[in-house]
């Protein structure tokens, strides 16, 4: 029987299980490592899991791997929580890091207040105002590609009822996130992979966000990656400015800073909290 040790992380909500390869030595993350790892009934449970190893050009190497046991593509809250944990076991030393996640360079920093900020590269196929097909409807809706794809759907310009044409949602609260989020996440439009579905509604120049995740097949406490894509959609449509902030269903908040030119987006930001919530050991046949 091995034993691995870990670390459980949050960042705004988003749960992940951390472990340090150099630490586990012989450790194979494979796919039922994964899926045993973050089951919430039967293993730590968890969002995804999250491994960082050495290497001799940057300061360590990210992966991460979705609860389904896939391996995933950018996690920006993800990417918050391995730059903290870096630092804990000494991959690095200061503030700034530079590391590689799916053979892309990144960097990110430690922030005085305890938050963590993690720089994106910019983001790319943009597409503002089309239709989707879903929940008996065609939803009008903005896509991101943030190192993640993401499809971003203003909740008052869903139907609640398609037979009513005045009866929009008025609220996050009160949609069914679970039901039209997977029609959408499975839709042929974004055949084969999927996509990453963000339901947003602006307030005073604040968004309010809730998402449902392809690789989690559910609804997350929150979501770095598609915080990020929301806010450039807000900048884009709406002319909300950067910073803008981003309140989870956490109630905790996100914070995205970009530079904008003629609608081309640099120097993107995502910060906000990066806590650790336990540490331990596995020790049960895998």
């Amino acid at each position: 029987m091995e034993k691995y040790s870990f670390t459980k992380m949050n960042g705004a909500g988003n749960d992940f299980v951390l472990f340090d390869l150099e630490k586990n030595e012989g450790l194979s993350v494979t796919s039922e490592f994964v899926k045993k790892i973050c089951n919430r009934q039967f293993g730590v449970g968890a969002d995804g899991i999250i491994t960082i190893r050495n290497d001799d050009g940057y300061d360590f190497v990210m992966e991460y791997f979705n609860s389904d046991g896939s391996l995933g593509s950018l996690c920006g809250n993800g990417a918050r929580c391995a730059i903290k944990f870096a630092s804990i076991k000494g991959k690095y030393f200061g503030n700034e890091t530079k590391f590689l996640c799916n053979n892309l360079v990144y960097k990110g920093e430690l922030i005085n207040s305890g938050n963590v900020k993690f720089f994106l590269r910019s983001p790319d196929k943009l597409k503002f105002n089309f239709k989707i097909k879903a929940h008996g409807q065609l939803i009008n809706a903005s896509f991101v590609d943030t190192g993640s794809p993401h499809v971003v759907i203003l909740v008052t310009d869903i139907l609640r009822d398609v037979n009513n044409p005045k009866s929009f949602y008025k609220s996050l609260e009160e949609l069914d996130l679970i039901k039209i989020g997977k029609e959408v996440r499975y839709s042929s439009d974004f055949a084969p992979d999927g996509v990453n579905v963000n339901f947003i509604s602006i307030a005073e120049g604040k968004i309010n966000i809730r998402t449902y995740e392809r690789g989690v097949e559910n609804e997350t406490l929150a979501c770095g990656t598609g915080s990020v894509a929301s806010a450039i959609v807000a900048n884009s449509l709406f002319g909300i400015e950067s910073p803008i902030t981003i309140e989870t269903v956490t109630g905790k908040t996100l914070r995205v800073e970009f530079l904008v030119d003629n609608n081309e987006y640099s120097n993107v930001s995502l910060t906000g909290p990066a806590e650790i919530n336990f540490t331990g050991l596995i020790d049960f046949n895998l």
